[in-house]
C-alpha cells in the first residue's frame, strides 16, 4: 500500500481559494498511490483562531467540493485533513474529510479533543463525539487530529472498533516538535498499528509549525520522516504486518483495565 502525506505550508498571503486550488493539483499528482493525507486546518491555519469563524464552511462546501473532485480525478483515497466546519445548527467544528476514489465522503470525524486551554480552538469549537473509522481495501483506518494524538484512550477506542491504520492530521508547533515524533510513536508501538502522522510547514499565525510528518510501523519503527518544509512524503507499507505484529506479540490480549469481561 502506498501512501503519500502532502506536508503543506498556510502562507497567509494566499487566498484560500488559490490553496485549494493548488492543494488540488498536488492530490492529482500523486495518482497510482492507495491513501493521500492533508494536514489539519489547511484552508486557514491551525493558529489563525480569528479566520476560524470567518472562513469557516459547510460541511459540503468549497472545500468538500474541490477535493471530492481531486480524489475522483486522482483516483485515490483521500484523508482531505480538517476544515473548521460550521454546524447550521450548532457551533464549529474542526472536521475532517475522507473521500474514495470515485470521490464520495467516506466518513466524517469532529475532533474530539479541542486544544487551547481556555482559548482560541476550545472555546472557538465545540467537542466531536463519536469514534470514527473508515474501510479501505487493504487496512481499516482509524481518524484523529492533532491534539488528540495526547490522548491514548481514544486510540485504544479505535483499536477497538476495528483500526488498524491511525491517521493523524495536524497543525503542530515546532517548539513541541519532539512530544509530536515521541507521541507518534508511542500510539504505533501501544496499538500495534500504524501511524500516519501528516503535519503542516512554515508558520501560522506567527507559529512556526514543526513539519516532520512521520509513517511509523506497528513495531515503533520510523518509515519515513519529513523535513521542516513544504515536502510530499510517500512510502510504501503493508498493512498484513498489523495482523502479523499482534499474532507474534499478542500484548493487546492482555489488557486489563478499561476492557468489558464477561461477569459469571
Amino acid at each position: 500500500m502506498r501512501a503519500s502525506l502532502l506536508q503543506i505550508a498556510v502562507d497567509e498571503g494566499e487566498s484560500i481559494g488559490s490553496r485549494r486550488e493548488r492543494v488540488a493539483s498536488l492530490v492529482r499528482e500523486q495518482a497510482g498511490a492507495d491513501l493521500v493525507v492533508l494536514p489539519e486546518l489547511w484552508t486557514t491555519g491551525a493558529f489563525a483562531f480569528e479566520s476560524f469563524g470567518v472562513e469557516a464552511e459547510p460541511l459540503e462546501g468549497p472545500t468538500y467540493e474541490v477535493m471530492a473532485k481531486a480524489a475522483s480525478d486522482a483516483g485515490v483515497w483521500l484523508h482531505a485533513g480538517s476544515i473548521p466546519e460550521r454546524d447550521p445548527e450548532g457551533p464549529l467544528y474542526n472536521t475532517s474529510l475522507v473521500f474514495s476514489p470515485a470521490g464520495e465522503l467516506a466518513a466524517a470525524y469532529r475532533k474530539i479533543h479541542r486544544f487551547g486551554f481556555d482559548k482560541g480552538e476550545a472555546v472557538l469549537m465545540g467537542r466531536g463525539e463519536e469514534l470514527v473509522t473508515v474501510r479501505l481495501p487493504d487496512t481499516t483506518v482509524g481518524l484523529a487530529t492533532c491534539y488528540d494524538l495526547r490522548f491514548p484512550e481514544l486510540f485504544r477506542g479505535l483499536v477497538d472498533v476495528g483500526a488498524e491504520t491511525l491517521v493523524i492530521p495536524a497543525g503542530w508547533p515546532e517548539r513541541r516538535r519532539a512530544h509530536w515524533t515521541l507521541l507518534a510513536r508511542a500510539r504505533a508501538v501501544e496499538n500495534q498499528a500504524f501511524v500516519l502522522a501528516c503535519g503542516t510547514a512554515g508558520t501560522h499565525a506567527g507559529v512556526p509549525q514543526a513539519g516532520h510528518s512521520i509513517v511509523v510501523d506497528p513495531w515503533g519503527e520510523v518509515l519515513a520522516e519529513a523535513g521542516a518544509g513544504e515536502e510530499v512524503l510517500s512510502v510504501e507499507f503493508d498493512p498484513a504486518k498489523v495482523g502479523a505484529t499482534r499474532g507474534q506479540f499478542p500484548v493487546l490480549r492482555d489488557r486489563v483495565l478499561g476492557v468489558e469481561r464477561p461477569h459469571g
